[in-house]
């Protein structure tokens, strides 16, 4: 992959030159397209993502925004600590890296910070990855098997067999196709970390309880048996 970095205006952006020629600041406004869709559903963001682009290209677009106490009140604005420290490059950079391992992950188009002074807004736009749904949005539908649930594992596997930790592992965020091809999206504050520690552990713990949260308002069932085909998928990639 080509990696370009350009000044605009108050904006500093990262692209691909080989995916677009030129990029233009206004394309990471959300109101510069009025008619574009939003992802339906849960989109791995807490604000909207919308699908942008023309014919020819296809693209997703969405806004960094705070999570937890703080978001309360900084909303989408993140603490200015070097541009190398900044939520867009470095999302930016990790998928370009998952991309080149060949991973199941959205290739990055470009990404965006405007710096406010000791703060700045973030923006990323990916290539859209056609014909998929959430995974949460797939088992809502209807029980999964044994072998789709065995193939979550073994997804998880592939990242962490390459060191990948995703920071927010959740079954919103595994995307399956209608041609039950299985990828992994939102790498926002994901990681290449060593092989020591104990991080796939609680990595898999977390995609365990994102699993009983959707399961416990009855609409999706999911038990031991379940988390056990994940399991066996888990280690038969890891193992095999």
């Amino acid at each position: 992959m080509a990696r370009r970095v350009e000044s605009i205006d108050d904006s500093r952006i990262v692209y691909d030159p080989s995916l677009v020629a030129n990029i233009h600041d206004v394309e990471f406004n959300q109101g510069a397209w009025p008619e574009a869709p939003t992802a339906p559903g849960y989109s791995g963001g807490r604000g909207k993502t919308l699908f942008i682009g023309d014919d020819r290209n296809k693209w997703v677009l969405r806004h960094y925004y705070r999570g937890g106490f703080t978001g309360n009140w900084l909303k989408d604005t993140f603490l200015w600590l070097g541009e190398t420290q900044t939520r867009p490059f470095l999302e930016w950079w990790l998928l370009e890296r998952l991309v080149s391992l060949s991973l199941p992950v959205p290739r990055p188009v470009a990404g965006r910070y405007v710096r406010h002074g000791p703060l700045y807004t973030a923006d990323l736009i990916t290539v859209l990855i056609p014909n998929v749904v959430p995974l949460s949005t797939r088992w809502a539908a209807g029980p999964l098997d044994a072998e789709l649930w065995g193939r979550v594992g073994e997804l998880v596997a592939r990242f962490h067999a390459a060191n990948v930790y995703h920071a927010d592992l959740t079954a919103h965020n595994i995307q399956i196709s209608s041609r039950e091809e299985l990828f992994l999206l939102d790498f926002d504050r994901g990681q290449v970390r060593s092989a020591r520690g104990s991080w796939r552990a609680r990595n898999l713990d977390r995609l365990q309880r994102s699993l009983r949260k959707i399961s416990c308002d009855g609409s999706c069932e999911f038990s031991d048996r379940e988390w056990n085909w994940v399991l066996a998928g888990y280690q038969k990639k890891i193992n095999g």
